[in-house]
C-alpha cells in the first residue's frame, strides 16, 4: 500500500497513514465468514432502499468490509448468485448451501440377496450379461423349484439395470477377488544356507537351463481340494511342459 502524499506536507502524510491503518485494522478484524454474514444481512436492505439510501448503505458496507466500491456494489446486487463479469472471469458471490436430497433406496436387501443367488447360479457372470438373462432365467428356475421370491422382489429383478446389478454385487464380488498369485513366499535366508551344485555354469542363453514352478489351480482360495500343475520352462527356448497332479 503506497502513500500518495508528498513529504513536504507532514499533516497530509499523517492523515493518509491513519486511513491506511484503519483499513488494515478492518481487514484484519473481519474474517471471510464474517464478511459473508455482513453481505447477507446488508443485501436485502440495499436492494429495497432508494437511491440516496443505497449510497449511504454502500459507504457503510465499504467501511465495514474494506471492499472496493465496484466489488461492494457487485456483492450487494448479486448476493447468493454466481455471475460472469466477462468471458474469462467468473465471480462467485457466496453460493447458497443446498442440502442434497437422499433418494430412497429402490433395491432393498431382499433384492440383493436374490440377486446374489442368481449370480452364483449363473457362475458369477457380470451385470451386463446377467441383466438380459433374467426375464428368461426366472421362469425356468421357478418352474423347477430352484428359485422363489416375493412378487415385488421379482418385479424389481425384471426391471433392474446392469449398472445396478454390478453395484449391488460389488460387496459380494470382493470376497472372490484374488488375494495373490503365489501360494508360497520366497525365503532368502534359507536359500543362502542350502548349497546348490550344478553340472555346469548357469547360462540362460543355452537350452537346457530350466525353471520349475508349482501352480495351484485354487481360484484364489487355498482351501479344500484342487488340482496342481508342475510347470517346467526352458529359459532360452521358452519351451513349456506341464505335469498335472492332485
Amino acid at each position: 500500500m503506497a502513500f500518495v502524499a508528498s513529504f513536504k506536507n507532514p499533516l497530509e502524510v499523517e492523515c493518509v497513514s491513519l486511513q491506511c491503518l484503519t483499513a488494515l485494522e478492518v481487514l484484519m478484524r473481519l474474517t471471510m465468514k464474517a464478511r459473508q454474514e455482513v453481505s447477507k444481512a446488508t443485501a436485502g436492505q440495499y436492494r429495497g432502499a432508494s437511491k440516496k439510501e443505497k449510497s449511504k448503505i454502500l459507504d457503510q458496507f465499504i467501511a465495514t468490509t474494506g471492499y472496493s466500491r465496484w466489488y461492494a456494489r457487485l456483492m450487494l446486487r448479486h448476493e447468493g448468485r454466481r455471475i460472469q463479469t466477462d468471458k474469462q472471469t467468473i465471480v462467485v458471490v457466496e453460493r447458497k448451501s443446498r442440502r442434497r436430497r437422499r433418494r430412497a433406496r429402490r433395491y432393498d436387501e431382499k433384492v440383493q440377496t436374490a440377486l446374489v443367488r442368481l449370480w452364483r447360479i449363473m457362475d458369477y457372470i457380470c451385470g451386463k450379461r446377467l441383466q438380459p438373462l433374467l426375464p428368461e432365467l426366472l421362469p425356468v428356475l421357478e418352474r423347477y423349484n430352484e428359485f422363489s421370491c416375493a412378487r415385488e422382489t421379482r418385479a424389481k429383478l425384471l426391471r433392474i439395470s446392469a449398472a445396478s446389478i454390478d453395484r449391488l454385487l460389488k460387496p459380494e464380488r470382493r470376497k472372490y477377488e484374488l488375494r495373490g498369485r503365489a501360494g508360497t513366499k520366497p525365503g532368502t535366508l534359507l536359500k543362502k544356507q542350502i548349497p546348490i551344485r550344478t553340472f555346469a555354469e548357469w547360462d540362460e542363453q543355452r537350452p537346457g537351463f530350466v525353471e520349475i514352478d508349482l501352480v495351484a489351480h485354487d481360484g484364489g482360495l487355498a482351501a479344500g481340494d484342487y488340482c496342481q500343475t508342475l510347470d517346467l520352462t526352458d529359459i532360452a527356448t521358452t519351451l513349456d511342459r506341464d505335469a498335472g497332479g492332485p
